[in-house]
């Protein structure tokens, strides 16, 4: 494993567990709740803070993204995935879930795991006005040009 990126978190509620990856290689380190939510059939949805407040290093953000399993299982999942984190925001983290299962409600429960976040290095860029882009094999195809 090569270095591992520090991140400051206050703990805002010392009972919950700090994000943690359930497997070695992981991607994504969980997030739980604070506090329980219900979840109403057919789109109901709810802010859920997670308990911390991070203080990411500029040049990186966190990703909240939804765990495969709370998806699968019972149709619950983000909304305006991925959330991002920008490395200014001192802020409790909160995950916005929706509850896409047309016949049943869902419970969230204080110290469920309820997402994951990823953290990752970006670029800021520079944008340029010009007057026309090159050209590519694709050029200007897209939302299902390259078939289903």
């Amino acid at each position: 494993m090569g270095a591992v990126l520090r991140i400051p978190v206050v703990r805002l509620d010392p009972d919950l567990p700090l994000p943690a990856y359930a497997r070695p290689g992981d991607a994504g380190a969980d997030l739980v709740a604070r506090e329980p939510a219900l979840l109403r059939r057919g789109g109901g949805r709810a802010l859920v803070p997670t308990g911390i407040a991070l203080a990411l290093p500029e040049g990186y953000a966190g990703f909240v993204q939804p765990r495969s399993g709370l998806a699968w299982r019972h149709g619950v999942t983000c909304l305006n995935t991925p959330g991002l984190i920008d490395s200014g925001y001192r802020d409790e983290l909160r995950v916005l879930l929706v509850n896409t299962d047309p016949d049943h409600d869902y419970e969230v429960r204080r110290g469920d795991r309820i997402a994951q976040l990823v953290i990752q290095r970006v670029e800021h860029a520079c944008f340029t006005p010009v007057d026309r882009l090159d050209e590519t094999e694709r050029g200007t195809g897209g939302f299902g040009h390259t078939g289903r």
